[in-house]
């Protein structure tokens, strides 16, 4: 099997599993979310279902494309969280400040993975 399509399939898993921790551990979801967004509970399941959907699409051919733009825009859309969780010091939450760090950077790879299979 060609590279692409395993890491097609990882990206699919990655991002369906991350969806589905927002109904898992909404709580979570919930504390990093910065305090100048409203709905906080709708956007935390809003932003699972778009993941696990477009996890799903990326498994579609027709459509694989399309999903990984969706990925890219919806990695975009949740920079704020995870820069507002590494400026509020873990939103109350025990987590070192170096990991809490390297998720923003982490975001950026995301990204470029995503990017990946837009070519």
């Amino acid at each position: 099997m060609e590279i692409k399509v395993i890491s097609l399939y990882a990206m699919a898993v990655f991002f369906a599993g991350a969806g589905i921790a927002h109904f898992i551990i909404t709580k979570f979801f919930l504390r990093i979310m910065p305090p100048y967004i409203p709905w906080h509970k709708p956007i935390v399941y809003l932003s699972g279902l778009a993941e696990i959907g477009l996890a799903v699409l990326l498994l579609i051919p027709a459509y694989s494309v399309w999903a990984a733009w969706g990925i890219i825009a919806l990695l975009v859309a949740v920079f704020p969280a995870n820069l507002y969780h590494f400026t509020s010091g873990g939103a109350g939450m025990r987590i070192p400040k170096w990991a809490l760090f390297m998720r923003l950077p982490l975001q950026i790879l995301l990204i470029a993975w995503a990017w990946w299979h837009t070519r």
